[in-house]
């Protein structure tokens, strides 16, 4: 009954509203480029009823625009900007005021050019414990995933029966230990930190505390659990009292230090197949779409069921950000499902009168479960299904699926994704819409603890098929190099490759060629020990935001030049056994390491097979393993000679 008498109220507010709808508070600004001499023209389409527009420009990183560097008139429909400099990037607001009243804005970042970003940082890979032993080679597939594109990889593993407090306190100790770390990717049922005293859809019977991940990221300053004594909500998970382990702020403390992003399949009883089955796709589908093998069409699908909304034009979020992702003539008003079961559109966004498990006029879970939905990024909004974690929950259902990768509750606030025209991660745009408070039109509720994403915060919009076969290799009449070869990408536009290496599997890879190559690398001086080569593809993506050196994932392999020398350790803090072993082999240690990390590589350094062992003893499958000698590293600390033969 309550969401009847919701849907009704939200009728005769679009019925008042008719006259307006939700692109009217957006301006499609887009861009051309040139590069002699090199200039950005902002292009946007005739309203109208424009009366004035303010172009306003700034730094990436700057907070505030200042003033507006050029007032145009109501039939202006473009912007030269000719005072640029190649491999900078500069961000632009565009205000249109109109005769009806109504302020509209638009936001690009352009630039030309710009330089092929080498690193990212060091995402910290917070894994649900209940999982992991069922996914391992999933796991190793989505860490390989994150570093080839840019990023070092710590893990984190935490029991989804642990108090999200206590999961915040880790999380606060891996970032002062590791300064590095400026990306959280909370995967699986990671414990649900829940604050606040809000009820953001505007439904008094669900005020209280929201789950509240962004928190998880806001590591420089402490959260109460005092004052809010709130009951009144009517999911138990809401009601807020003191001592309960949820926090009391409504707005987070502060800008928040590290992009978040959580992919939770938990209680999805909708989608017929179990948890792991459903974490395991998603892990398929990133990496499909990373390697350029899922591909989308370059434009934006807009299902708005609210309109204006008083103002409030909830549909803005996709108008806005997708006049620069893909111009405003490749934006469609269809409707959500019947469209995209057939037809593939990079992003989308879809709003109506909700509830937890749907959104009326856009459709429900039950039909996320149906088919595949062909859109990688996607937008939601409506009642109740920000709160996201319920059963069958409509903001996590489109990751479910099969090819989404992303979802967000845009519209109170908006969130900013315009960046992401211009080569950034995800991740970004979600801290930048999670710190916002003045910047970027954010309609109500800026900075509230209840922005949650729902994804991988790595992925990237420009994706193509990286090069295959990497090998590496010791020419026979050099004792000192290696040789890095490679299958080239099948991508008829790429420039050249970029080699880089790195001591670790998953730490920073340098990139040790400084100009683009396009046969095997000689690498003449390696490092002492695990060397790690990853070659990427380059090429030039150029976008309605302008042109930037993209970069396919990387491909990797590895050698040592010092296994030979390693001789059998007596002693050491672990045993294995039967050894020689056939199948599986049995590892038992002395000292207390949680979840440690293990790799087994050939003699000549080729790596061979990653896990994770338990406390005391673990036991490892090598029945895929040929017969010979091994070495086994554990920890990164222990190392030493394996015997193994297969029957």
């Amino acid at each position: 009954m309550k969401k009847l008498l919701f849907l009704i109220c939200l009728s005769l507010l679009i019925i008042s509203a008719k006259a307006q709808v939700s692109s009217d508070y957006a301006v499609l600004v887009s861009s051309t480029i040139t590069e002699a001499p090199p200039t950005v023209t902002l292009i946007w389409p005739a309203y109208a009823t424009a009366t004035e527009y303010k172009i306003y420009k700034k730094e990436k990183s700057d907070a505030s625009w200042g003033t507006a560097i050029a007032t145009l008139g109501g039939t202006a429909i473009n912007y030269l900007d000719t005072e640029i400099i190649i491999d900078s990037a500069y961000e632009y607001k565009v205000e249109r005021t109109a005769s009806s009243g109504i302020v509209a804005t638009g936001y690009i970042l352009c630039g030309i050019k710009m330089e092929v970003v080498d690193y990212r940082g060091t995402c910290l890979l917070v894994i649900d414990t209940t999982i992991t032993m069922d996914m391992e080679s999933e796991i190793y597939q989505l860490k390989k995933d994150i570093s080839g594109d840019g990023w070092s990889v710590e893990e984190l593993h935490v029991a989804r029966d642990m108090q999200p407090i206590a999961v915040r306190d880790i999380i606060i100790s891996r970032a002062e230990a590791n300064e590095d770390i400026n990306a959280l990717y909370l995967f699986g049922r990671v414990p649900v930190l829940y604050s606040g005293n809000i009820y953001p859809d505007g439904h008094p019977e669900h005020q209280g505390a929201w789950p509240a991940d962004a928190i998880y990221a806001d590591v420089d300053v402490d959260y109460s659990d005092v004052t809010v004594d709130n009951i009144v909500a009517f999911r138990p998970e809401n009601q807020n009292i003191p001592g309960d382990g949820k926090y009391d702020q409504s707005q987070l403390k502060s800008k928040i230090e590290m992009q978040i992003g959580r992919v939770d399949l938990f209680n999805m009883p909708s989608f017929v197949v179990d948890e792991a089955t459903l974490l395991k796709r998603y892990i398929d589908s990133e990496h499909n779409f990373k390697h350029g093998i899922y591909t989308f069409n370059q434009r934006g699908l807009i299902d708005d069921n609210f309109g204006a909304f008083g103002g409030e034009a909830f549909a803005s979020s996709g108008w806005r950000n997708f006049g620069p992702m893909f111009t405003a003539n490749e934006i469609y008003e269809a409707d959500y499902f019947t469209t995209m079961y057939n037809d593939s559109y990079l992003w989308s966004f879809g709003c109506g009168g909700g509830w937890f498990q749907g959104a009326s006029g856009v459709g429900t879970t039950t039909e996320f479960a149906a088919d595949t939905v062909k859109s990688a990024f996607t937008m939601l909004f409506g009642s109740y299904f920000g709160d996201w974690d319920a059963i069958d929950n409509f903001l996590r259902a489109p990751l479910a699926s099969g090819m989404t990768l992303t979802n967000c509750w845009a519209g109170r606030p908006h969130w900013q994704f315009h960046q992401m025209a211009l080569g950034e991660n995800i991740g970004y745009s979600v801290r930048v819409t999670q710190n916002n408070t003045v910047t970027y039109e954010a309609n109500i509720f800026p900075h509230y603890v209840h922005l949650g994403f729902m994804g991988d915060p790595t992925l990237r919009m420009h994706n193509f098929k990286p090069v295959a076969d990497v090998t590496v290799s010791q020419p026979e009449d050099n004792t000192v190099a290696y040789e890095i070869d490679f299958e080239p990408s099948p991508d008829i536009d790429v420039l050249g490759y970029y080699v880089y290496r790195s001591s670790t599997e998953f730490g920073k890879y340098e990139r040790i060629t400084t100009m683009l190559i396009n046969e095997p690398y000689l690498d003449e001086t390696p490092l002492p020990g695990y060397n790690f080569y990853m070659v990427k593809a380059v090429k030039l993506e150029t976008t309605p935001s302008g042109s930037y050196y993209n970069t396919s994932i990387g491909i990797t392999d590895s050698i040592s030049n010092n296994l030979t020398a390693i001789q059998h350790i007596e002693n050491t803090q672990f045993e294995l056994f039967p050894n020689p072993a056939t199948n599986v082999i049995t590892i038992t240690f002395d000292v207390s390491l949680t979840n440690a990390p293990y790799a087994i590589y050939t003699l000549e350094g080729k790596l061979c097979k990653t896990g994770l062992l338990d406390i005391n003893q673990s036991i490892i499958d090598i029945s895929t393993l040929t017969p010979g000698y091994y070495m086994i590293q554990i920890n990164e600390q222990y190392a030493q000679f394996v015997k193994m033969a297969i029957d």
